[in-house]
């Protein structure tokens, strides 16, 4: 079979990251912060698309404050980088060296009081340093003052999560033709994994592969047990592509499956088709959980389904929105999602069906194509 890959997306511009710039800093003033701080992580990337080489204990921070232009403070030895960086000519870069005060210099950029938004991958050293340099301040967490930070996609972000969806489906439609029976898990996860980078993805995350009981664990990580025929067989893999994450699962079966397994995989696939259904703008992403859940808690199964419904997705593989009770977060277009319900039998078998969707104008889209029926693999 002949290997495709879409073509490479436009790479983003220097005002595409100015505008993600001003549009964040926006959003915090409007949610009563004084001023942002964002460490290396994939926040970073998203604002500027600076990746530091390594993340160390030395301290990097993009300061984006109402009054000043975006100021970025890295370590001297790390400033050349930083400035090659895409987002770079909408920056100030202001280095300090081995042996300076890094929570000092950057102190000289913030408000000596006030409330400052601070990345989650900050290091606690870090956030401990800055809070003695500028002790009349106070910290919320990204992820509690800004949840929406990433989570709606412009058309350029979305052709790269389409991109990686369709790279996965190709792995998956692939590993349909190898042989499972009498190999161990680590094989076959290995043949995911040199799938997704054969149809270009540039990172794998996961490949989880959870044979017969194993599959009763939502994370199980592929083992040495050797997979037998009438194994329910777990698929679960992901990974970048073009620097926006893939996500898909499917359950197999090797060989003939047995009237059980048959069973609860249609369980799981109707639920999940409720998950995809109730997708709409405006609606409550709990909702989404909700409808997968009663599915599943009407077929009996309920106290089986163990994990959420769903997670956002972009620069990583999982990042808010979350698809759980409680979560009322209004559904945006734009906002892609797993929908990913489960059934989990301990020492039995597993099954989980897993497609990322966008919100559109009018309700869902799922991302991922490949079909939902219980297959046969040998």
């Amino acid at each position: 079979m002949t290997t495709t890959r879409p073509a490479a997306p436009a790479p983003f511009t220097a005002e595409d990251y100015a505008a993600r710039m001003r549009r964040v800093l926006a959003d915090a003033v409007r949610a009563g912060l004084d001023g942002l701080l964002i460490t290396p992580g994939p926040d970073l990337v998203w604002l500027t698309g600076y990746r530091p080489t390594a993340i160390t204990e030395r301290l990097t921070a993009l300061v984006l404050t109402p009054d000043q232009e975006p100021t970025l403070v890295v370590p001297t030895l790390e400033r050349p980088d930083a400035e090659g960086a895409p987002g770079a000519p909408s920056l100030t870069i202001v280095d300090w060296a081995d042996g300076d005060d890094p929570f000092a210099r950057t102190a000289g950029y913030l408000r000596a009081t006030g409330t400052l938004g601070i990345a989650d991958s900050a290091w606690a050293m870090h956030l401990l340093g800055l809070q003695e340099a500028l002790p009349g301040s106070s910290y919320r967490s990204l992820t509690q003052s800004l949840p929406m930070l990433r989570a709606v996609k412009d058309a350029t972000e979305l052709a790269r999560l389409e991109a990686a969806g369709a790279a996965a489906d190709a792995a998956y439609e692939r590993i349909l033709q190898v042989q499972f029976s009498g190999r161990k898990e680590t094989d076959v996860a290995a043949d995911l994994a040199g799938l997704l980078r054969e149809f270009g993805h540039e990172q794998v995350d996961f490949t989880v592969v959870g044979s017969g009981p194993n599959g009763a664990n939502p994370h199980h990580e592929a083992g040495d047990r050797t997979i037998e025929v009438g194994d329910a067989v777990v698929l679960d893999f992901g990974g970048l592509m073009y620097g926006y994450g893939s996500d898909t699962s499917r359950t197999v079966c090797v060989g003939e499956p047995s009237a059980r397994i048959r069973e609860v995989h249609e369980i799981v696939r109707l639920a999940q088709q409720a998950g995809v259904e109730a997708v709409r703008p405006g609606v409550a992403c709990q909702e989404v959980d909700r409808a997968a859940r009663k599915v599943i808690t009407q077929a009996g199964y309920g106290e089986r389904f163990i994990h959420r419904t769903g997670h956002g997705i972009g620069t990583t593989t999982h990042e808010p929105p979350y698809m759980i009770e409680g979560e009322e977060q209004p559904l945006v277009p734009g906002m892609c999602f797993s929908v990913e319900p489960g059934i989990y039998l301990a020492g039995q078998f597993g099954v989980r069906i897993e497609d990322i969707v966008t919100v559109t104008g009018t309700g869902g889209r799922r991302l991922n194509n490949t079909g939902r029926d219980l297959r046969s693999v040998r």
